[in-house]
């Protein structure tokens, strides 16, 4: 499919696209460390999950008080939907500890001393367990740091492989493949006009017939 027919998708999306991106621009600005460390749960859960039944899940949570207090056991009780639900309990709990001092959470502080993000993404999938580089870019993407960084997924890859990005789907993801299609997802999105952080939304959206997150 020729690169130029994206705009043929993107054009009724774009105005859904910009606004959501908003929204998670807003949960940095406005949000609680509490609001951050929701979105990192959800990021943490989403390999091999779908997506909506981990949102729900990270709701299901907020609503009993579970993101900031509950034990691994507690957590995972509530992630129904969730695959691998006891190892993400887990991993949840071991961030929590990770991004508190003296007993409260320092999330925005954490993330906000990076002046780099691909500098923080390294940051976060060398320290955070359960993150890789496409669940820490989703993350730093849900809270307003997506503009040069691109998502990794199927949803994405076969999207790269129907506009000439790729010429196949890799089986597996080294480092060094994640940043090499990356690069090829950016010189795309220079070279169609249409923002990195809006590809990701306009495959996802393309995929599943609505953006989300």
């Amino acid at each position: 499919m020729h690169p130029e027919n994206i705009h043929k998708l993107y054009g009724p999306r774009k105005n859904a696209i910009s606004q959501r991106l908003n929204d998670f621009r807003n949960v940095w600005s406005n949000g609680t460390d509490e609001d951050i460390l929701a979105e990192l749960a959800f990021c943490l859960f989403t390999p091999q999950s779908k997506a909506k039944s981990c949102w729900a899940a990270v709701c299901r949570l907020k609503a009993n008080g579970l993101v900031c207090k509950g034990s691994p056991e507690q957590i995972s009780c509530k992630l129904d939907g969730v695959r691998f639900h006891n190892n993400k309990s887990k991993y949840l709990a071991a961030a929590r500890k990770l991004f508190s001092k003296n007993g409260k959470l320092c999330l925005k502080k954490t993330i906000g001393s990076f002046n780099d993000t691909l500098e923080c993404r390294e940051w976060l999938v060398k320290n955070v367990k359960g993150l890789g580089y496409k669940e820490a870019g989703h993350f730093l993407r849900n809270i307003g740091f997506g503009e040069k960084i691109a998502i990794i997924d199927r949803h994405i890859l076969t999207n790269l492989k129907r506009y000439g990005m790729i010429d196949e789907i890799p089986r597996t993801i080294t480092k060094q493949k994640y940043l090499e299609i990356e690069k090829k997802t950016a010189d795309f999105a220079k070279r169609t006009g249409i923002p990195l952080a809006h590809l990701d939304l306009l495959f996802w959206s393309n995929e599943t017939g609505e953006v989300f997150k």
